[in-house]
């Protein structure tokens, strides 16, 4: 890995940092990954979806798969059919109506 030594102001230093902590990562990290995604739009346009990881990811709103999980989710045989059909199957409301009842009538 070929290192890069750069000077940044205290506050976007400090943005930089809070992001980072928000992640549970390392400053380094956050800009490592920031970094790589501007080399890349560089060479292709984002798409929408790209550009809202983006956003979310910078927001610290965004969770990446750990390896544990990539790894399950890679294993997982269930498609998309039968996803749909689960809550077919449950009995019960959804649990948007639960939400909305527990909230009562709007004010």
């Amino acid at each position: 890995m070929t290192s890069l030594t750069i000077d940044l102001p205290t506050d976007v230093y400090q943005r930089l940092e809070t992001a980072a902590a928000r992640q549970g990562k390392p400053a380094a990290v956050p800009a490592q990954e920031w970094l790589a995604e501007k080399s890349t739009e560089a060479v292709a346009p984002m798409t929408e979806r790209d550009r809202v990881r983006a956003a979310l990811r910078t927001a610290g709103l965004l969770a990446e798969l750990s390896p544990e999980e990539k790894r399950l989710a890679a294993q997982s045989t269930l498609t998309l059919e039968e996803a749909q059909a689960i809550p077919d199957r449950t009995a019960g409301k959804p649990l948007s109506e639960i939400i909305l009842e527990m909230r009562g009538p709007k004010e």
